[in-house]
């Protein structure tokens, strides 16, 4: 990793803060001074850097101070939250969405994503238990979705960019920004949407206020307990000179996600009629009339590779700790300290069986074929490579995630008409598993009689009658299989080390103009320094994950007692999924079992050599393993001008990014076939491949709203937008883990050339405040996206290994692609304390590459949602569905066409708060009450399942107290 002196970055932020804090305006301050200005008491919304909350002119300027002032009142509940979204919605500088806190410490869900997405135009995706983890704006995937907090850019454990949002307790956020225009103010990156989470600041509520919560949840399908306390005080002190706001949480929670899907997925015979297919049926060409030869009628023939069925236990301890200091030594001059440090412990183990019924000559017999798609067989070979050999899967991941954001950020009011900004952070995430993930499979070599076939649910049917009189089912069910019935097989320790750091500073003006034309200039200039490092570390470079398979297979039975304990059923496992297959599971203690491995050392392997653990063991591996360094210059200057009955702005950022990757190759020397579907390659040493590149951005924009009336307006916004590559993609790794298995492809993780999405896009929004607090809205947006990052296969290549050709994939800037789309929203409350808020988006998106249309991934159609509420006295209620329409997440996965696709997916919440006194509420809320999956196929085909993922339903009971 490069670790040379930042000294150019520390004498850009030195100078930034000589600017804004000299001695003559410090000196001012005095012991009891005046309290300072409305406009220097704003929340850190205004307060960030950016720079990312501006108003378009003056008039708007003193109604966002109104806004403010809003917030000094003490309103809780679902309504007070939507009114104050409603406000910061009709005077931003342009299009956007908001969210607030219900009350201090407590955020409208459990988790921020959740609460975006019922948000118009935002939908997410889910992790392990249901809960929200990635943001989509617009349809558009979160690669085009920047993050910032406090207008800061946050650090992320991922591979990428995008944020993942569990590992940010919601009660650390007074409220959130999705900001869908663009200003030359606010940060480049984003192209479908800026999200921007906001903290409270002790000014909110002058004085003394604190709240304590204590919330516990169950899930129903998992039977499962969680737990949560948080508590937030607030405080201003020195004649409200000084304040201080500091959080806590520490949160217990047990998730269980039932899976089902594809480990390395379908498999498909050559097509002469797809040019770009030549097949991976990997055993031979699925041949069912035995003829030996590749008929018309079996062109492109599909029929299941591998497919697993489980469930992921997962214990998620997460605490959190925030802190914010302000000070107004006058009314000139504010200085606020901040900071948020996270832990994410999230540990998962996945209880799976998997089956390999992969097609080779004489393996299969009976079979049945529906419209290209091979539906059923029976396995009866007695060759134990060739015969149906049932596994036992347990896969871990190891997932603490430190995640932290310390900040400076300062405003001096120079002269009535200057105001000077500057704001310096360091946001850290970091996470090492590096070797501590596992996949380790034990495999039952039992003769058998086993018959698959396909039907409309997520998983096939399995029935294996072992020749012993044994049933796999009913066997796992009682208890009947042992050690003894269990080989050694796969055996994956695994990964990754991540390491990402991001320092920034800005120095940012406000300059009062009042002539030409122009109410305010606003300019400034950042410098973002974003270092990322991977170190992968496991055992498939060395070939150590294979080497207890095979011919070199342990009966699990000579490692001694403790591998195998128990057989144990899930409740409600898989009991919305209408297949027959083995529903009970064998415990599988992962830890014991390596060791017993180790103190297996010395006993002879089949070719004489002793076995040696340490030959097995994780090692660094440099193909997947990168270090990147992005540094990034920007400047703007936007001009904020208003008329009799119009405002708006008009601006230009200038973006320079200089990166430097570095990755390692290695060459495939030879690769040696240890069984069917068992190979493992042999590599030369690695070399480093370093790669620099750089870009220059020009990015113009312009806003203009005109008010028809006090309730009606009109937004029109133009610009030009850009999203860098993800970080995983810049770097030049690449990986032929899959030879392995056998399937010989060479996956490119990227290069640092890859050129940024940038996007000219137009937006027009009217909107009707038509009464207090309510709002009908209706938006178009277009986008025309250039370079837009997408995958290229090219089949049978010649990469320089003897007797092999492999399939290529690679990362490709594709030639453009354009999104249109609409939004329409509705919000309104009646004085008998009923309320309203719905929410439609659809967007129409094409991309072409090489003059070929391909659909765009990770773009749902149409999202909408639909909220009913009720709040009046001690009572607050309320529930809300969002609905996902279904969406390609990624293509010709087995040829042109053939896109594996997303199903629609509809989440219904539910509240009921009752307010005890002025200091006591309860509240009960459910999740997911529809208990709706996630499901993935082949091209909608419901035989071709891809993937499956059920959460439950689930209720948090809460219980606060406020001072």
């Amino acid at each position: 990793m490069n670790t040379a002196p930042l000294h150019r970055n520390t004498l850009f932020y030195g100078v930034a803060f000589a600017l804004l804090m000299p001695a003559t305006a410090l000196s001012q301050a005095t012991p009891g001074s005046a309290p300072a200005t409305q406009e220097s008491q704003t929340t850190q919304e205004s307060q960030t850097t950016q720079e990312s909350q501006t108003s378009p002119s003056d008039k708007t300027a003193q109604t966002r101070d109104n806004v403010t002032d809003l917030g000094a009142v003490v309103v809780t509940g679902v309504r007070a939250s939507l009114a104050r979204s409603t406000e910061l919605k009709r005077d931003a500088g342009t299009v956007q969405d908001s969210i607030s806190a219900l009350e201090l410490g407590k955020f409208p869900d459990d988790n921020v994503a959740d609460s975006l997405s019922h948000i118009t135009g935002v939908s997410i995706s889910r992790t392990a238990g249901g809960e929200g983890q990635r943001v989509s704006v617009r349809g558009l995937g979160p690669e085009f979705t920047l993050t910032t907090f406090n207008g800061r850019i946050l650090a992320t454990d991922g591979a990428g960019r995008d944020f993942a949002f569990d590992v940010l307790p919601a009660d650390v956020i007074s409220g959130a920004d999705v900001i869908k225009g663009a200003q030359a103010s606010l940060t480049e990156g984003a192209i479908g949407g800026l999200v921007n989470l906001r903290s409270a600041s002790p000014f909110d509520q002058k004085g003394q206020h604190g709240i304590v919560r204590l919330e516990g949840d169950r899930n129903l399908m998992s039977e499962l307990n969680g737990s949560k306390l948080s508590a937030t005080y607030s405080n201003t002190f020195a004649n409200d000179t000084m304040g201080v706001l500091l959080g806590v949480v520490y949160a217990h929670r047990k998730d269980r996600t039932d899976i089902a899907g594809n480990d390395g997925g379908w498999t498909r015979n050559p097509d002469p009629n797809d040019p770009n297919w030549w097949g991976n049926a990997w055993g031979g060409n699925i041949d069912p009339n035995g003829n030996g030869v590749l008929d018309p009628n079996e062109y492109g023939l599909i029929a299941p590779g591998q497919f697993r069925v489980g469930s992921i236990m997962e214990d998620k301890k997460r605490s959190a700790f925030s802190g914010k200091f302000e000070w107004h030594p006058s009314d000139n001059v504010r200085i606020v300290l901040d900071g948020l440090k996270t832990r994410l412990d999230s540990p998962h183990v996945a209880y799976q069986q998997s089956y390999y019924p992969l097609f080779a000559p004489g393996r299969w017999s009976d079979i049945t074929v529906q419209n290209g798609i091979v539906t059923g067989f029976t396995m009866n070979n007695p060759d134990p490579e060739l015969r149906l050999n049932p596994e036992l899967l347990n896969q871990t991941e190891y997932r603490v995630v430190d995640t932290d954001l310390y900040g400076l950020n300062g405003e001096w009011k120079v002269t009535p008409d200057l105001t000077l900004t500057g704001d310096l952070y360091r946001s850290t995430s970091k996470r090492h598993s590096g070797g501590q993930d596992t996949y380790a499979v034990l495999r039952m070599n039992l003769p058998n009689t086993a018959r698959i076939t396909l039907g409309p649910n997520a998983v096939p049917n399995v029935d294996v009658q072992f020749n012993d009189g044994r049933n796999l089912a009913t066997g796992l069910a009682n208890g009947q299989f042992t050690e003894s019935d269990f080989n050694t097989h796969y055996m994956e320790l695994s990964g990754d080390n991540i390491e990402d750091k991001i320092t920034g500073g800005t120095v940012a003006g406000n300059l009062l103009v009042g002539r030409w034309g122009v109410d305010r200039l606003r300019f400034g200039a950042t410098r973002t320094d974003r270092r990322k490092s991977r170190d992968l570390i496991n055992n498939t470079l060395n070939g150590g994950a294979d080497y207890y398979s095979g011919n070199n297979a342990i009966n699990v039975a000579d490692l001694g007692a403790g591998v195998i304990s128990h057989s144990f059923h899930l409740p409600h496992f898989m009991d919305d999924v209408n297949s027959s297959f083995p529903r009970s599971f064998v415990a599988f203690d992962v830890p014991n079992y390596l060791a017993r491995l180790q103190a297996y050392d010395g006993h002879l392997r089949p070719d004489g050599t002793p076995y040696n653990y340490a030959l097995a063991g994780p090692k660094w591996n440099p193909l997947q393993s990168y270090r990147v360094r992005e540094k990034t210059d920007a400047f703007y200057v936007q001009a904020d001008m208003s008329g009799d009955r119009w405002d708006g702005d008009i601006g230009v950022r200038l973006v320079k990014t200089n990166t430097r990757a570095q990755a390692w190759d290695a060459k495939i020397l030879n690769i040696t076939k240890n069984g069917a579907f068992n190979y493992t390659a042999t590599y030369a040493a690695p070399t480093p491949v370093v790669q620099n590149a750089d870009y220059t951005f020009l990015l113009p924009s312009a806003n203009f709203t005109w008010h028809f009336t006090d309730q009606l307006q009109l937004r029109l916004g133009a610009a030009k937008t850009m999203a860098r590559p993800p970080v995983d993609q810049l770097a030049p790794t690449n990986t032929t883990a899959s030879v392995s298995w056998g399937e010989f492809t060479q996956v490119y993780g990227g290069n640092a050339h890859l050129k940024p999405y940038s996007a000219a896009q137009g937006d027009m929004s009217l909107e009707w405040y038509f009464a207090d607090h309510s709002i009908a809205n209706v938006a178009v947006f277009y986008k025309r996206i250039k370079n837009q990052i997408t995958t290229s296969w090219e089949p049978g290549q010649d990469i320089g290994v003897p007797g092999y050709l492999f399939n290529v994939m690679r990362p490709i800037n594709g030639d453009y692609a354009k999104v249109k789309g609409l939004e329409a929203g509705l919000q309104h409350f009646w004085e008998s304390g009923f309320g309203v808020n719905a929410q439609y988006t659809r967007n129409w998106s094409r991309s072409w590459v090489n003059g070929e249309e391909r659909p765009l991934e990770g773009i749902a159609p149409a999202t909408y949602s639909l909220g009913a509420m009720y709040e009046k006295g001690k009572w607050s209620l309320g529930a809300n569905a969002v609905r996902t329409d279904g969406f390609v997440t990624a293509i010709n996965v087995i040829g042109t066409g053939y896109n594996t696709q997303a199903a629609a997916i509809t989440w219904l919440t539910a509240h009921v708060t009752y307010e005890i006194n002025d200091m006591f509420s309860i509240s009960l809320q459910g999740q997911n009450l529809l208990d709706d999956a996630q499901t993935y196929s082949i091209n909608g085909n419901p035989l071709l399942s891809q993937g499956y993922n059920r959460y439950g339903r689930s209720f948090n009971l809460g219980a606060s107290l406020r001072f």
